[in-house]
């Protein structure tokens, strides 16, 4: 019998990218996968033909109530909860002397506190099927990125956040990790925030050459179901927290110049 056979995984962000992979990979296994999104008909249409095995509940995971409707509604349709998987969120872009500070709340909103918010109404469930407790975090959580200062705060407390809860769980069954992709093929970057809050409409990046959201998904069932405690993908992305442990001031000048030279870079003419 499959591993997935029976259990019920929650998916927040599942309308694209990592979270659409997520959910219809692990559906794919033979789960029973709840996916929440702002946009109901943007989630239905993800998904195509109805199926038996999936749940779509429409779900601002920045609104506490949200939240608690999207926990209520998987316990009242299958009885329990084994895999929670924080994949909703947004970021930025954006010199921190130019943001709106509305950018900054928006993305603790949706990032750190859509991440606690569905933590704590999914507990109660995990913890009687001791199961996992995972969020999708970033290289942005280990290190400072220009330019994405919301972005970074938000990761690097989500995943303060994810630690603390972990070593709290740590004997009761339950297994709380943490994935940080390098960058992946998605819509994050084309949804991002600009200084003034409005989405940027365009990607800085080559988005052909990067990790398909579906090899990123991959890793991140193989992670929860072999119970790891951390996963950071892409060789950039590892590289990228080994110099920043042992030599911050070269990561400072590698990770300046790295977005330095984006196309249409903020800090290009800024001193």
């Amino acid at each position: 019998m499959s591993s997935y056979s029976g259990k019920v995984y929650v998916i927040t962000g599942g309308s694209s990218g990592i979270g659409k992979a997520l959910a219809q990979d692990a559906l794919s296994k033979g789960a029973f996968v709840a996916v929440c999104g702002r946009d109901a008909q943007k989630l239905q249409a993800g998904f195509g033909a109805t199926d038996k095995n999936l749940l779509c509940v429409k779900a601002d995971v920045s609104i506490e109530q949200d939240c608690i409707a999207l926990m209520e509604a998987v316990i009242a349709k299958w009885g329990r909860i084994d895999v929670l998987i924080n994949n909703a969120g947004i970021s930025m872009r954006a010199l921190f002397e130019e943001l709106d500070l509305k950018v900054l709340k928006e993305l603790m909103d949706i990032n750190f506190w859509g991440t606690v918010y569905c933590s704590k109404y999914a507990l109660p469930a995990i913890k009687k099927s001791k199961g996992t407790i995972a969020a999708v975090s970033s290289i942005a959580g280990f290190r400072g990125l220009p330019c994405r200062t919301g972005y970074s705060a938000s990761k690097f407390a989500m995943q303060g956040f994810m630690e603390s809860l972990r070593t709290e769980l740590l004997h009761t069954g339950v297994n709380v990790m943490w994935v940080c992709p390098g960058f992946i093929a998605s819509n994050i970057r084309n949804v991002a925030r600009g200084a003034d809050g409005h989405a940027q409409k365009e990607t800085p990046l080559d988005e052909s050459k990067l990790m398909s959201a579906e090899e990123c998904a991959s890793i991140i069932l193989k992670g929860i179901d072999k119970r790891k405690r951390t996963i950071v993908m892409t060789g950039q992305g590892k590289l990228t927290v080994l110099i920043n442990k042992l030599f911050p001031s070269l990561a400072d000048n590698m990770v300046y110049k790295h977005f330095l030279n984006e196309p249409d870079s903020p800090l290009k003419g800024y001193n």
